[in-house]
């Protein structure tokens, strides 16, 4: 049988390091106020985003030639700029 956490608002104002344990380990925790549910927390599921394709994307806006220069030669002709 699954039982959610319970706790008050006023753990969860003064206490709120203990709550947010609860929440990493992945369980519920129920809000009380005067021994009467009022929220649920429920923690957000960990899903690791995945990032677009940067070198793609420049190729296909610009072609090869923006990618025949390094970041190192970029920032080597700029203080030569000065």
């Amino acid at each position: 049988m699954y039982h959610m956490r319970t706790v008050s608002v006023r753990d969860l104002r003064y206490d709120f390091k203990s709550i947010e344990r609860i929440l990493l380990e992945g369980e519920d925790v129920q809000i009380t106020k005067r021994r009467r549910p009022i929220a649920r927390l429920v923690p957000e599921p960990t899903t690791n985003p995945t990032l677009p394709d940067f070198v793609g994307r420049l190729q296909s806006i610009y072609g090869n030639e923006c990618l025949k220069v390094s970041g190192a030669e970029i920032v080597g002709m700029d203080r030569d700029r000065y």
